[in-house]
């Protein structure tokens, strides 16, 4: 990862499609696009990738969040449960269909842990949020057990796992929705967009028309006559886009097996390292390989590490001083700054997010280095790559 490190003809032929009928908008316009409809190309596709009966593309992973949930009737009052390791998406898009947002640990896969999910559990819980992180997966199967025992809607954060499966099944299909990212560093690009996957046509179809200010898409040529059954937004994406997106995910095996042979390498040279272990992956096989995340000992020692990488050019997330990712850090969420009031707090509901405390969570995040796996490397990059890695831990 990313897709951009693989740009060639593929996506130049298919946004010189687009720029050819001088049409970017995804919808009407036949009699002069001469047949190309990138945006619905990439939602078939993503489709015959996933296995899942409906997709739909629109502009990015937090929109595509954000529609996933409203579709899935998620609303004002809401409570969600979600990681306090993941991308602040997650919870921004919570927030902002007028749901709360309720933090829950980890495990060693770095994702949600079934374990815990009682613990914070109320009579105001609705869905369940799991983020599959670095590429693979939750426990998602003991997950799903667990919101289908208690009546909760299941939508899977798969943004940064595109490729990525457990027990055959591409993650994003377990839930009642899956969402993915195609922003311009992820496993596959458009640049900017996100996509929404579900075998549930009525949330496929609220989804279609949520995205687009309520339109039914029904109204054929004539857009004007469409209907709007609902009240919507605009979170299209433009044909552009979707041309850019269409190349890359008819790349996505090519890309898959060079993440994977790229950190197997790695990996392979790092397994007897001192101290080191690697995270917990339920089924390594679906691993998307878009990271090697390892554990040190202490935090200390996991400190002096990401130091000494840096220092040698193999510089590493040590996500738990990270400013996007990790809730130690969302400074804005804990003292709610935004520019106007939010819907949660009109009904009173919103939760005290100064003082969240996951020590579990805690625990495994101050131990945790993650290295990107890139596709450019050549076997050289790989080589003087381990050997920068060898040489940090002897520091």
């Amino acid at each position: 990862m990313p897709g951009f490190e693989i740009f060639g003809d593929e996506e130049k032929k298919e946004v010189a499609d687009v720029l050819e009928t001088g049409v970017l908008f995804r919808y009407g316009f036949e009699g002069v696009r001469n047949g190309h409809f990138k945006a619905l190309e990439f939602e078939k596709k993503l489709c015959e990738i996933t296995g899942a009966k409906y997709s739909h593309l629109c502009s990015s992973g937090t929109a595509a969040l954000c529609t996933a949930l409203t579709a899935c009737g998620i609303g004002a009052g809401d409570e969600v449960i979600v990681p306090g390791f993941t991308f602040v998406a997650t919870f921004e898009a919570i927030i902002n269909v007028g749901a709360i947002p309720v933090f829950s640990e980890i495990d060693e896969t770095l994702c949600l842990n079934p374990d815990r999910l009682e613990d914070v559990i109320t009579s105001k819980t609705r869905a369940v949020v799991p983020v599959h992180m670095c590429g693979a997966m939750a426990r998602i199967d003991e997950i799903k057990i667990f919101c289908d025992k208690k009546g909760l809607i299941l939508i899977e954060d798969a943004c940064q796992s595109l490729g990525a499966s457990y027990q055959g099944k591409a993650l994003g299909t377990f839930g009642t929705s899956g969402c993915f990212s195609f922003d311009a560093v992820k496993t596959v690009t458009c640049g900017e967009g996100g996509g929404i996957i579900t075998d549930d046509k009525d949330v496929y179809e609220k989804a279609d028309q949520f995205a687009d200010h309520g339109h039914d898409h029904l109204g054929g040529p004539d857009r004007g006559a469409d209907d709007h059954p609902i009240i919507g937004t605009n979170y299209r994406i433009s044909e552009l886009n979707a041309a850019v997106g269409l190349a890359q995910l008819n790349k996505l095996d090519q890309i898959l097996s060079t993440q994977r042979k790229n950190k197997l390498a790695i990996k392979d040279a790092m397994a007897d390292l001192p101290g080191v272990s690697f995270r917990y992956i339920p089924d390594a096989k679906g691993d998307s390989a878009t990271f090697l995340s390892f554990f040190l000992p202490t935090q200390e020692r996991a400190r002096q590490i990401a130091k000494n990488l840096a220092d040698n050019k193999v510089g590493c997330p040590y996500w738990y001083d990270n400013n996007w990712h990790y809730y130690k850090k969302w400074h804005h969420l804990k003292e709610m700054k935004r520019s106007a009031k939010l819907a949660v707090e009109l009904a009173d509901n919103l939760r005290d997010y100064t003082n969240i405390v996951l020590k579990e969570s805690d625990n495994i995040m101050k131990r945790t280095i993650s290295m990107q796996i890139m596709l450019s490397w050549s076997k050289q990059d790989i080589e003087n790559r381990i050997q920068a890695i060898i040489k940090s831990f002897k520091g």
